[in-house]
């Protein structure tokens, strides 16, 4: 039996091939799971082609988690592209406007730090609840994408708040939708040479810290061992683990200056 054999898995996110939410639905797929992907707007055509890459098809919705509208017709939609339900939601959503960035941070004005929250904190609980009618009475799981926000990190600025805002709020959800078996936990993942990764200015100091301070090493463009991790929360090896935060950074989380 493969690790996601039966399960039904939304994934969000999948702008490129690079991305680790590409290769989270890859291996789903071949771990046995039914995938559906999600994406909006400019770059809903561009998923869509992206999506052709994968082993198996995978239907592509639209779904802006800033969109009530789009939010409550999730379920609908799930059931539109052939899934009667979910079993796990991959939530791989981040943004923060160019003057949230980039050593801006005691300039940058309140509609943009609103934006990076609400895109990159916030969508995590909408998406959750947007999802919650699909889990089976038996619970599900939700797993996310942070980036370690126990620092302040060159450059990061208001992200690096909106990561924390997320880190707080899967540990709220996985205290509200506990008690009906959904879990939420999240995988710190280390920098990964992706097109959200080219947005952030001075991206190349994240790789310089990586390079030299990672026990086991750190390989910028491998994005599989933090899809890995996603799959195994995503499966039933993980039935009491809520709440956590996965660290696949090399060990760099864990060493000192």
């Amino acid at each position: 039996m493969s690790l996601l054999d039966g399960k039904r898995i939304l994934v969000t996110g999948v702008l490129t091939d690079a991305s680790i939410a590409f290769h989270v639905a890859r291996l789903a797929q071949e771990e046995g799971a039914q995938v559906v992907l999600s994406s909006y707007g400019r770059v809903l055509r561009l998923t869509g082609r992206i999506a052709g890459r994968l082993p198996k098809p995978a239907e592509v919705l639209e779904l802006d988690v800033t969109n009530p509208e789009h939010l409550a017709a999730l379920p609908d939609n799930v059931r539109g592209a052939g899934l009667d339900g979910l079993d796990g939601v991959v939530h791989s959503i981040g943004f923060a406007p160019e003057a949230a960035l980039g050593g801006n941070f005691l300039d940058t004005s309140w509609e943009d730090v609103a934006t990076a929250v609400q895109v990159s904190t916030y969508s995590y609980k909408a998406l959750a609840m947007a999802a919650k009618p699909m889990f089976p009475s038996s619970g599900g799981s939700i797993v996310g994408l942070t980036f370690d926000a126990t620092v302040a990190w060159p450059k990061y600025d208001w992200m690096g708040i909106a990561k924390a805002g997320l880190e707080s709020c899967s540990r709220y959800l996985a205290k509200y939708l506990g008690p009906e078996g959904i879990r939420s936990n999240l995988v710190a993942a280390g920098p990964i040479r992706t097109m959200a990764a080219k947005s952030i200015p001075g991206f190349d100091e994240f790789e310089n810290v990586w390079t030299e301070r990672a026990p086991i090493g750190w390989d910028l463009n491998d994005p599989v061992p933090a899809a890995q991790a996603c799959v195994a929360l995503l499966s039933d090896w993980f039935p009491a683990t809520t709440g956590e935060i996965v660290h696949v950074d090399g060990g760099v989380h864990a060493m000192g200056g």
